[in-house]
């Protein structure tokens, strides 16, 4: 999505967002896979489900924005040291058309990394019948989190 020449500052980012990404019941409850974890740029994975849509049987866009959400700021955490999480402190989400399709993919691209706020951007994509179409875009504000207790890397 963005090109970049990231360099991680953990070199054991993969397996520790991987890791983190394994804890999130939230996104285990809706069937999302993480598929990819490169320095900057995340890809999850979601399948259609029926307990994920809405009444016109399209994935809810609240379902959307939170699977956007964990792709960029998982994103985010790969460019973090080992000892610090991320938290998302903002977002906005552009519903480009309706998220129809057998399964979706949500990546997270780093625009400006930073040691506290990190500019990130996320894109949505229905694969339907062979073909893939851009269904929402998310713009994120990460902050780096570290030294707290409830925060886990």
């Amino acid at each position: 999505m963005v090109a970049n020449d990231f360099q991680p500052l953990d070199p054991e980012f993969e397996s520790r967002v991987r890791a983190s990404f394994a804890r999130q019941t939230a996104m285990q409850t809706l069937g999302a896979s993480m598929v990819r974890a490169e320095p900057g740029e995340v890809e999850i994975q979601l399948p259609w489900a029926a307990h994920v849509t809405q009444q016109h049987g399209f994935v809810h866009g609240g379902i959307v924005g939170a699977v956007l959400d964990s792709a960029c700021g998982y994103a985010a955490s790969t460019l973090m040291p080992a000892d610090v999480g991320v938290l998302s402190i903002e977002y906005k989400v552009n519903f480009l058309a309706p998220a129809k399709g057998q399964r979706f993919r949500m990546v997270g691209a780093v625009v400006k990394p930073g040691r506290t706020i990190s500019v990130v951007e996320g894109r949505a994509y229905a694969l339907d019948e062979g073909r893939e179409k851009l269904v929402a875009t998310m713009s994120a504000t990460m902050m780096a989190v570290g030294g707290r207790e409830d925060i886990k890397h």
